[in-house]
């Protein structure tokens, strides 16, 4: 326990450390009332500088509302150093798809959510000489790219991006995160029917980060069916996104110009 609580003191270190030497007061932080956004949130907390804590819902599901502002109030009621807005995206969200018409897919749709709040985030940020914390973890971000390309992906430091999945969850338990939010089913709250990560990776964040190890490190023994599923499930998710985790393709003159295809969503 102590070396989580070790390391979470590195990254809140970091931080502060960060925002110090680019002259920046003020983190902003969107709170979903997810494990990760928990975190992250803590950690910005933690670091005494000027934290603004954003509950944005879109259509939200009721839990996932209230563990935001639960997470926020106990945020709150802890550091001093924490504020809270809530702006509902709700009406700017509908207005946005009536003037889109029909002709946009449920996947874009979902993303618009995503980056509607980025938007906001970088608003309140930019008008409290602030920064956009970032609250993706290293196997969304640089695994499965299981977020949306300037949407969650718009942010200005990752401070939990070289943390898988799990090490998160035991630093919320380390740093005493609330337990319901704990126990909550990762989601990253674009669908209107609930769907789970889990539900639309088809494998768990534990299933995950083994195949991250195993292409890093093969194992000498055989692999079993179900670990080859998982396999393939992860190369399937990595490719298709691998255009998020690379640099903006750039035409460079006197060059072959070869590049990664980026097929953006």
């Amino acid at each position: 326990m102590q070396d989580l609580i070790d390391l979470s003191d590195e990254i809140t270190d970091w931080i502060r450390d960060y925002a110090q030497n680019a002259g920046i007061s003020t983190l902003v932080v969107g709170v979903s009332g997810g494990i990760d956004s928990a975190v992250t949130s803590t950690l910005c907390a933690r670091s005494g500088l000027r934290t603004i804590a954003l509950n944005m819902p879109i259509h939200q599901a009721p839990d996932q509302y209230e563990l935001s502002n639960r997470q926020i109030d106990w945020l709150k009621s802890r550091w001093e150093n924490v504020e809270s807005q809530q702006i509902d995206l709700t009406g700017t969200f509908d207005s946005l798809m009536k003037e889109l018409d029909d002709g946009i897919t449920t996947m874009a749709a979902a993303n618009s959510r995503a980056r509607l709040r980025m938007t906001t985030l970088y608003a309140i940020a930019s008008s409290s000489n602030g920064i956009v914390v970032g609250t993706g973890n290293k196997v969304e971000d640089f695994g499965v790219g299981f977020f949306t390309k300037y949407g969650d992906g718009g942010v200005d430091i990752s401070p939990i991006a070289d943390l898988y999945k799990t090490e998160v969850y035991a630093i919320a338990e380390a740093l005493g995160i609330i337990q319901e939010i704990r126990d909550a089913a990762p989601t990253d709250g674009l669908w209107d029917d609930g769907r789970t990560d889990e539900d639309q990776i088809g494998a768990t964040y534990a299933e995950i980060e083994w195949a991250m190890d195993e292409l890093e490190n093969p194992s000498e023994e055989g692999i079993t069916e179900r670990q080859k599923e998982i396999l393939d499930i992860y190369l399937k998710f990595h490719d298709a996104n691998l255009h998020k985790m690379i640099p903006i393709p750039i035409f460079k003159k006197n060059s072959n110009n070869d590049y990664q295809t980026n097929d953006g969503n």
